[in-house]
């Protein structure tokens, strides 16, 4: 299996079609695999040799796509970066991933000169952006226009592909090794999943650093769909390309669809050409998605769960479980069922598999599950263990192989000896008519070990009291699972690139003369 096999089918039996709608560019599938042959061969002009690293750090874009493109058919191996991070963060994935050419656009251009100075081998910068060129940087447009096309490099099966690497929400980043097999592999469970046929508009909304997007990179290109981007999710811009362009599909996290499912002017919109919303990335509190269902009457919600490591799609429940009635009510609260060719256990702390309805860890196996970290042999083998990609997600299994997702084990609270799942607690307060986000976590107790702390965010001129919020979660979760102190602020909770909420962060405070983050 190949990466390139997808442009080229797609290029063969609908040349004409639109494949890219970015701003005022419009490009057809043969001009868009044109355009990917042409730019690998300026890379292989600029000294990319097979399995080379090339970078990106940009926003949403058609040369975006056409980089995931053209750096494997050159023969090298992608580096999406997180734009989310520092500099020096940046600087860190570069060096680790040992990247020599960076792809960057506007946004990123200002952050090159300290970049060359932290990053010895950043040999090349090419610039993707619409505006004159910096300084020292090549032109994309300019290297495609003089460059000669080239054929595919002819890496396949287990030749890497791609390093993505983790969010570092609970740590340091680690480069996940994706091969060609692993990627195309995905694309062929995603395709049920998440809907693609040919009549499929899908927006480019996530960013497409992340693998959540990456994934729809490719199954959207073996679908033959039309893509459609805007640099960055915002809740207007979102809304209007929906209306603009009749997007079909897309994929949102949680914290995205909670912010455009309550943007006050949602019904100012015509949505009415969207028929699913790809959800995943971390949990979707149900109040959220009882108010999503109610605002988007006629388009259907698929969680996908998944992990980096897993290329992501790991299970999916579709829209026929996204109901509030009839026998598959409730459905939607799972993660799923396995994708087409995985599988999936619930393991104890010895990789023994669990009975039904027991929380252990989440464990994968499949083609679709990582060569290992990048240059990380140690937790390589921890994380393969038996064979089995460990994700450090806790969830158990129902008797009909509905995965339950209830935390992850990183940030479980162990208060007086008991689990307490912060996921759990948080889809309580959620429900709460005057929260717009949450987040819970441990924090130092010196009787119980940890503390049960949640921060929320209200909608503004609500008034609600830390009492207030405990006592409405008593009436919905056991008392022990109940935030003991709460913590109310104005401004939006810190996000991973990825949408993620960074407990990391929010947890620093409270451990920060303490020797572990844990107690």
């Amino acid at each position: 299996m190949r990466i390139s096999q997808l442009l080229e089918r797609a290029a063969q039996t609908k040349a004409d079609a639109i494949a890219t709608i970015f701003g005022d560019r419009t490009r057809t599938y043969s001009e868009f695999r044109h355009r990917v042959q042409k730019f690998a061969g300026a890379l292989r002009e600029l000294g990319v040799t097979d399995g080379e690293r090339v970078a990106i750090l940009a926003q949403n874009s058609d040369r975006y796509l056409e980089f995931y493109y053209a750096t494997p058919w050159a023969g090298g191996v992608f580096v999406p970066v997180n734009t989310r991070l520092a500099v020096p963060e940046f600087a860190y994935w570069l060096n680790d991933s040992g990247s020599e050419i960076l792809l960057v656009d506007d946004a990123f251009a200002p952050a090159v000169a300290e970049l060359r100075n932290l990053v010895k081998g950043l040999r090349t910068v090419i610039y993707i952006g619409d505006k004159e060129t910096p300084e020292g940087l090549l032109n994309y447009e300019d290297l495609i226009a003089e460059a000669a096309a080239v054929e595919d490099a002819g890496r396949h099966g287990d030749d890497l592909a791609g390093l993505f690497y983790t969010g570092g929400t609970t740590g340091v980043s680690k480069g996940v090794m994706l091969s060609h097999n692993n990627l195309v592999v995905n694309t062929l469970n995603s395709m049920p999943a998440y809907g693609f046929t040919e009549e499929s508009v899908w927006l480019h909304a996530a960013p497409m650093f992340h693998i959540a997007d990456g994934a729809a990179v490719f199954a959207a290109v073996m679908g033959m769909s039309r893509h459609v981007f805007i640099p960055g999710f915002t809740p207007e811009l979102t809304l209007q390309a929906i209306e603009n362009h009749g997007i079909t599909e897309t994929l949102l996290v949680p914290t995205m669809v909670n912010m455009l499912v309550n943007h006050p002017r949602v019904r100012d919109f015509d949505l009415r050409s969207l028929k699913n919303i790809v959800y995943g990335a971390s949990p979707m509190p149900e109040a959220v998605i009882v108010k999503a269902l109610e605002e988007l009457p006629g388009c259907g919600f698929t969680h996908a769960y998944g992990q980096t490591e897993c290329a992501p799609l790991v299970t999916y429940t579709g829209p026929e479980y996204h109901v509030l009635s009839g026998p598959n009510a409730g459905r939607f609260k799972s993660a799923g069922r396995a994708a087409y060719s995985v599988e999936v256990k619930i393991f104890d702390d010895d990789d023994r598999e669990v009975a039904p309805g027991t929380v252990g860890q989440v464990c994968v196996r499949g083609d679709n599950v990582m060569l290992g970290y990048w240059n990380k042999p140690e937790q390589t083998a921890e994380a393969l263990k038996g064979g089995w990609m460990h994700t450090g997600d806790g969830g158990y299994m129902d008797e009909q192989g509905f995965v339950y997702i209830v935390d992850r084990v990183k940030d479980m609270i162990i208060s007086g000896g008991e689990n307490v799942y912060s996921a759990e607690v948080e889809n309580a307060i959620y429900q709460h008519e005057a929260v717009v986000e949450c987040a819970v976590i441990g924090i130092p107790h010196q009787k119980w070990g940890e503390q049960v702390h949640a921060v929320v965010r209200l909608e503004e001129g609500a008034e609600v009291s830390e009492a207030d919020i405990i006592e409405f979660a008593h009436t919905l979760i056991a008392g022990f699972k109940c935030p003991r102190s709460v913590e109310f602020t104005k401004d939006p909770l810190p996000l991973s690139g990825a949408g993620k909420i960074l407990k990391t962060e929010l947890r620093k405070p409270y451990w920060a003369e303490q020797e572990k983050a844990v107690s």
